[in-house]
Order: structure tokens, then sequence, then C-alpha cells
């Protein structure tokens, strides 16, 4: 029976895919709750600056957000596991 090498701390893919998908989801609800109860909350006025290419209300603006959500995901793991392993040494 062949053993796992043990690894410390998370792998880069599993939380990578997991981070993306939390900021995608997290877009796409503020976007619906935008389109829902206009007026009420201004999210988009805070996406804008994080999200190039992020326009409210127009279908290329809503892609780019939705890109750059999931894109954002992969940055923050390819940061995160390397660092996380390097001070848990």
């Amino acid at each position: 029976m062949s053993e796992q090498p043990s690894r410390q701390g998370p792998r880069l893919v599993p939380l990578g895919l997991t981070l993306s998908s939390f900021l995608l989801i997290t877009y796409l609800l503020c976007i619906i709750f935008g389109l829902i109860a206009p007026g009420q909350f201004h999210m988009h006025e805070a996406w804008a600056p994080l999200l190039p290419g992020f326009e409210w209300l127009t279908p290329q603006g809503a892609l780019f957000g939705a890109i750059g959500s999931y894109l954002y995901g992969w940055y923050i793991a390819v940061l995160f596991v390397p660092l996380y392993r390097l001070f848990h040494r």
C-alpha cells in the first residue's frame, strides 16, 4: 500500500477553485440583488474600481466582472499557498 506524501497546508488547485467560485458567486449575487432592489445598495460602485472593464447593466461589463472575480480567486490562492507553506515551517 503506497502512502501519499504529506503536504503542509492547503493545495493550490482546490483552494484556487474554491476561492474563485466563492468570489464569482458573490459577484453574481450582488448583481442579482442590484437588479431586484435598485437604489437600496450600490454595490456596482464598489465593483467598478476593482474589476477592469466592469460596467453596470451591460452584458460586456457583466462578463468582464465575472471573469475578473474568478481570476481574483486564483490570484489570492497563488499568493496564499506559498506564503502559508513558508510561514508554516
